[in-house]
């Protein structure tokens, strides 16, 4: 412990606490009132949640998270609160409450923030740390990828897709290192060196130089098959060490001329074939899809060149639409087929492989109609003469079924009112008997009157 002097309005008042500033300048002191239940600290990019009690020097209370029942929480290290939070809340541990005497530097300076807190003003908080958990980095935030960041990185800037990256990472299940390599590869390439989509999806969260833990679920992991290279089991979750030691953007489609985006598409457009030869599907699939980003609309083009922009485009969606149908994603390969069909409307290719997407999805009268018009355009396709035969079985059988289903629901319908009809015959029968008997009843009390 030691002892600051903090001055205020002209006076000197001794405080005690420890210095927890970085350059120990006794800007932040820290007194800790209850000791944590952990050992862990939170890392920055973590969200803590905290009650607190803020103070001025002389106990003036200028605001109380308790007071308003509602614990407080924020991203640590991200400067979302004044730097003597960021700085004294990565000290803490899970329970631990603390005071943290804030010189203005280290709070709200020599603004202040009226009318509440004066310029030049040193603060008292009293802070309680209640949980922290890791940053969620996936797009829907469904705690898939999970980041707690060791070493911040330098700048604002991040890889995106097709960027070069450099990295070094450690790869854990349980407590077993299953990866640990230096890698140079480019983003959408990382599947081929055996590394699960997650961890792709990380590097495009981190800057350079960043050092961060990421917990990575099934979903971006290696999902229900597991990894046999790494001997790991379906439905398995990961912990993945990784340093961004250094990365290159790849140019973004605002950032090329026309004359750069149509080389680029012509050399990923060569890359993605070489991938869907390998049968790696995935990786086929994300060099086309940035053909189609970078040149689906591009309009400052020579005639000449929007002609092979076109020829890029088509080439693109026609093989997309292959990838998906080997990835059983007949959905988007019907989405790629029409977009095909938007470009060139009998292209044969589109039209066949239309077709396929619409009989995986039952659709078999739609899949019929396009292999049809293949067999119109394209008499010497054999394939789609087949494919018609098949769909034909296909539509015959499920009007043999609706037949039979419809029949057995006529049937049911018939006996259910002949059913119905008999109990009303029945009702009405008994109805007659009971009229009947009373006639009878009442020729009797004539006859006994008589």
């Amino acid at each position: 412990m030691t002892a600051e002097e903090v001055v205020t309005e002209g006076c000197s008042i001794p405080v005690e606490g420890e210095d927890i500033t970085p350059n120990k300048d006794g800007g932040v002191l820290k007194i800790i009132k209850k000791e944590g239940t952990s050992s862990e600290l939170p890392m920055t990019g973590d969200k803590v949640f905290v009650h607190y009690v803020g103070t001025l020097l002389d106990g003036t209370q200028f605001d109380s998270s308790r007071d308003r029942g509602e614990k407080f929480s924020f991203e640590l290290g991200k400067g979302q609160v004044i730097k003597a939070w960021d700085i004294g809340v990565a000290t803490m541990k899970t329970g631990e409450i603390c005071k943290l005497i804030c010189k203005p530097e280290y709070a709200y300076g020599a603004a202040g923030s009226p009318p509440k807190i004066p310029p030049n003003a040193t603060l008292v908080f009293q802070v309680e740390l209640f949980e922290f958990h890791g940053e969620d980095i996936t797009d829907g935030e469904d705690g898939g990828i999970i980041r707690r960041i060791i070493t911040k990185g330098e700048g604002y800037t991040k890889p995106n897709e097709g960027a070069s990256v450099e990295v070094c990472l450690v790869g854990r299940h349980e407590d077993r290192v299953f990866d640990e390599r230096e890698l140079k590869f480019e983003v959408g390439d990382g599947e081929s060196l055996g590394l699960p989509p997650g961890v792709e999806k990380a590097l495009q969260s981190m800057e350079q130089g960043e050092e961060a833990l990421f917990t990575i679920k099934p979903k971006y992991g290696y999902g229900t098959a597991g990894s046999n290279k790494f001997d790991i089991p379906p439905n398995a979750t990961l912990q993945y060490k990784i340093t961004l030691k250094a990365f290159e953007k790849a140019k973004e489609s605002w950032e090329m001329n026309s004359f750069e985006k149509l080389e680029q598409s012509a050399i990923v457009k060569e890359k993605g074939t070489q991938y869907f030869k390998e049968g790696k599907y995935k990786q086929a699939a994300v060099q086309y899809k940035r053909i189609v980003s970078w040149l689906e609309h591009e309009s400052s083009m020579e005639p000449e060149e929007e002609e092979k922009a076109k020829a890029l485009r088509l080439a693109a969606h026609l093989n997309l639409a292959m990838c998906y149908l080997k990835l059983q994603e007949a959905s988007s390969a019907l989405e790629s087929c029409d977009k095909a069909l938007e470009l060139d409307t009998n292209n044969e290719k589109a039209l066949f492989r239309r077709g396929e997407a619409l009989f995986v999805m039952k659709e078999y009268d739609r899949a019929r109609a396009d292999f049809q018009r293949v067999t119109q355009l394209y008499p010497s396709n054999k394939a789609a003469k087949s494919q018609i035969v098949l769909c034909q079985k296909h539509v015959k059988a499920q009007h043999e079924k609706d037949k039979r289903l419809y029949a057995n629901m006529f049937q049911k319908f018939a006996e259910r009112d002949a059913k119905k009809e008999a109990d009303q015959d029945k009702e009405q029968e008994k109805k007659q008997n009971g009229s009947a008997m009373e006639i009878e009843e009442n020729g009797a009390q004539e006859q006994t009157q008589a």
